[in-house]
């Protein structure tokens, strides 16, 4: 058996096995493990043919994730898992419906990411997005905004973005994601992420990232936005809807970690499914 601390280095090794996972949870992604390893105390084990992330949830309890599906695992190597850590996490309940009387399923609500139809995040239909289209509106009306992908060329605006908007939270950067978010940007390249940034004026005020989780899934990583732009988060996800490719039918803003502000911003946009992240214990 082999343990490492997890590193770019593993990128080979679970890049593709990830994705074959098939899920729209978004702990299915290198970049969404390498970026918040420090966060879980993230570690690759090695078993023979077989290959998990052992972590720490932000609840402090250990759990091992499978990088395969779970209903592929053989049960004997589950409970094996299951009398050295916590929970097996995070896990689809697709993969797990008709277990329960042999586990203990459980989910934690700080957990589940939230799912917006590409359509939604485009159009804001709808008399409850009411509020999203005005705030669009006034956006488009006052300012001229220009769209840049994130290059190599200016990865420097896309930091003082997320500077800015860190000032702007009153918080220390130990609790926020500012630190992964700066990474992202750093190697985005080498963790198959890309951007685009918001420029009024020449100024960079807004910049957003993510990945593919899998075939009609996209996963939205960091966005941020400079305050003082009133509506500047609508312009971004909106616009960053039209331009993704069609064949993306989802949007995954990821979990919100249980933080009023951020449940409430999230919950704004009428998630059309909020994914549970399952737990199994013995």
């Amino acid at each position: 058996m082999i343990i490492e601390k997890l590193d770019l280095k593993h990128k080979d090794i679970l890049f593709g096995r990830l994705k074959k996972v098939g899920t729209m949870i978004s702990e299915y992604s290198f970049a969404n493990l390498y970026l918040f390893r420090r966060a879980h105390n993230y570690e690759v084990i090695e078993d023979n043919t077989e290959i998990f992330i052992k972590g720490i949830t932000y609840d402090k309890k250990s759990y091992i994730m499978p990088t395969i599906p779970f209903n592929e695992l053989d049960i004997k190597k589950v409970d094996k898992i299951l009398r050295e850590v916590d929970y097996i996490f995070p896990l689809d309940y697709q993969l797990i419906e008709g277990i329960e009387d042999r586990y203990c399923v459980t989910s934690n609500i700080n957990d589940t990411d939230y799912i917006y139809t590409l359509e939604k995040m485009s159009t804001f239909k709808g008399r409850n997005l009411h509020g999203k289209r005005n705030l669009l509106k006034q956006f488009t009306e006052k300012y001229n905004c220009t769209i840049k992908p994130l290059t190599e060329e200016n990865k420097k605006d896309a930091i003082m973005v997320v500077e800015e908007w860190q000032k702007s939270l009153g918080e220390p950067p130990e609790e926020t994601d500012f630190y992964a978010n700066i990474e992202a940007i750093q190697y985005c390249k080498d963790l198959v992420i890309c951007g685009l940034l918001y420029y009024i004026s020449d100024k960079p005020v807004g910049l957003i990232m993510g990945e593919e989780l899998r075939y009609d899934t996209f996963a939205i990583h960091f966005a941020k936005g400079v305050k003082g732009f009133k509506g500047i988060y609508q312009y971004i996800y909106n616009s960053f809807a039209n331009m993704l490719p069609k064949r993306y039918e989802y949007l995954n803003f990821e979990q919100d970690l249980g933080k009023p502000s951020l449940r409430q911003a999230k919950s704004s946009y009428e998630p059309d499914l909020m994914l549970h992240k399952y737990r199994l214990s013995l």
